[in-house]
């Protein structure tokens, strides 16, 4: 298990980081510990030196007052003690007349070392004493000297705080960088185990996470936030696919079989052209479909905001009103539009208009004669713009409401009339890109469909209409200036 695992540690970045930490910090342990070593060795020696130096100046001096017999004594008297300095004066001869010194041969005057081979407290070591020789004359040297072990115990104190620092610290450093790496590896491995387990199929499958807001768990959210995005999309993909198998196969088997009864029946031009009137018929109605489905999946597969530009919502909703009045008329209906002057949103005027255009046609289409249909656009730059389609006919059923904005969904009430039930999908599509809300409510009698947008601003009342096939498209995000006025009304 270690020789899996350690070579694993070895490619961990937290365990990488770990080590070369522990490097740098003992890179700097060293540099310290040295410039310590020599500073302490270098004031020691110095406070050493000054007081030999002290030391040999008061006995000179004593040794002119009192002559050799005083310094003979002063010497005795101050070789006692734990911390005493060591002491020699010996005559031209050579002979050792006091101190603990030894007699040495061929000492001269200046600093020398001299080796003191008693045995001393600590075990027998010997002393190395640093000495200063003074020549007093007639013959007669001076010695004295400090003992050099301090220095040595002192190098050696120092060497052995900055050893147990630096291998406590390159244990402690390399030990916890191994700890939290297998720790950072079992979330890696759980990780890894989730993805295999998504690439497998389980779709339903998440990224573990630990709740401490962590890098891995920030991660781990981002992840399942986009792992909830894709089994939205494969349900819907899942789902269209269905539906389309479902939905078209009844038109397809219509041409099918009008093309086959042409094939077998008909007798003349006439019984021909009309059966190829009806699958040309059926054929457009295809068409239709996929080509509405195909916008749904552009609209849905573009980035919000992208190639949007401020789009004059109060001429749109104006143009579409009156580019269907007509028609209304003509169905036996009333069209009405209350539209508040100079709304500005921040979209795709192409997009908005065939949303509106959607909506009213729906209602155009699965209301019955003598319905009134309005259209109604107001707005406010702290709540920003409404813009609804409401009708006084039948409305759907309760358990409808839910389901109307889903690909080929129709109501029982709306089996019997044209279209392909993808009107409100392509609604709720340019809703959605456009941050709006969408809302389908029943009203009792009739319905109502609104989108909500979210910010707004007032253009000037003189603003252009633009055309239904208007197609422009730059980008300027929409800014908030003052309230709309009310709204006006066109019968």
């Amino acid at each position: 298990m270690s020789r899996i695992i350690l070579p694993r540690l070895l490619r961990v970045a937290s365990f990488r980081f770990a080590a070369l930490y522990v490097a740098v910090f003992a890179g700097s342990a060293l540099i310290l510990g040295v410039a310590v070593f020599l500073e302490a060795r270098s004031a020691l020696q110095k406070q050493v030196t000054d007081r030999i130096e002290t030391e040999a100046a008061f006995l000179q001096e004593e040794f002119r007052a009192g002559g050799l017999s005083h310094l003979l004594d002063i010497v005795r008297t101050r070789g006692q003690g734990a911390n005493a300095l060591d002491y020699l004066v010996e005559d031209q001869a050579g002979a050792h007349l006091a101190g603990e010194m030894p007699a040495t041969a061929g000492l001269k005057p200046g600093w020398t070392t001299i080796d003191v081979p008693h045995a001393s407290e600590d075990g027998g070591r010997p002393e190395k004493v640093r000495a200063l020789v003074s020549d007093l004359g007639d013959g007669v040297l001076l010695a004295v000297g400090g003992d050099l072990r301090q220095i040595g115990e002192l190098e050696e104190a120092i060497a052995t705080a900055f050893f147990w620092t630096v291998g406590l610290a390159a244990v402690l450093g390399i030990g916890g960088g191994a700890l939290l790496s297998r720790a950072f590896l079992r979330r890696v491995d759980a990780i890894a185990r989730a993805a295999e387990a998504i690439i497998g199929g389980d779709l339903t499958r998440r990224m573990p996470m630990r709740g401490t807001g962590d890098d891995l768990d920030r991660l781990a959210s981002t992840l399942n936030r986009m792992l909830d995005r894709i089994g939205i999309l494969m349900d819907s993909l899942r789902q269209v696919s269905s539906d389309v198998a479902h939905d078209l196969r009844t038109p397809l088997s219509r041409l099918y079989q009008r093309l086959e009864d042409a094939r077998t029946h008909a007798q003349s031009v006439a019984e021909y052209e009309s059966a190829i009137d009806a699958a040309t018929s059926e054929a457009e109605g295809l068409l239709e479909t996929f080509s509405a489905l195909l916008r749904i999946a552009q609209v849905e597969g573009a980035s919000p905001h992208t190639g949007f530009r401020d789009v004059n919502l109060t001429a749109v909703t104006e143009s579409v009103a009156d580019a269907y009045r007509l028609d209304a008329e003509e169905a036996g209906h009333q069209l009405t539009a209350t539209v508040s002057p100079g709304i500005i949103v921040s979209g795709d005027q192409e997009l908005l208009t065939q949303a509106l255009a959607n909506l009213v046609e729906n209602a155009l289409r699965h209301t019955p004669s003598g319905t009134l249909i309005s259209v109604r656009l107001t707005g406010s730059t702290e709540a920003g713009a409404l813009l609804s389609v409401e009708d006084n006919g039948p409305g759907v059923a309760a358990a409808d409401l839910p389901r109307l904005t889903d690909r080929f969904y129709r109501g029982e009430r709306s089996r019997t009339t044209p279209g392909n039930g993808l009107g409100l999908s392509l609604v709720s599509a340019v809703a959605h890109l456009h941050g709006a809300r969408s809302s389908v409510d029943a009203m009792e009698p009739g319905l109502r469909v609104s989108l909500l947008f979210p910010a707004i601003e007032c253009a000037p009342l003189h603003a252009g209409r633009p055309s239904l096939s208007s197609s422009s498209i730059g980008r300027a995000p929409a800014t908030l200036r003052a309230s709309c006025p009310e709204g006006k009304t066109h019968e």
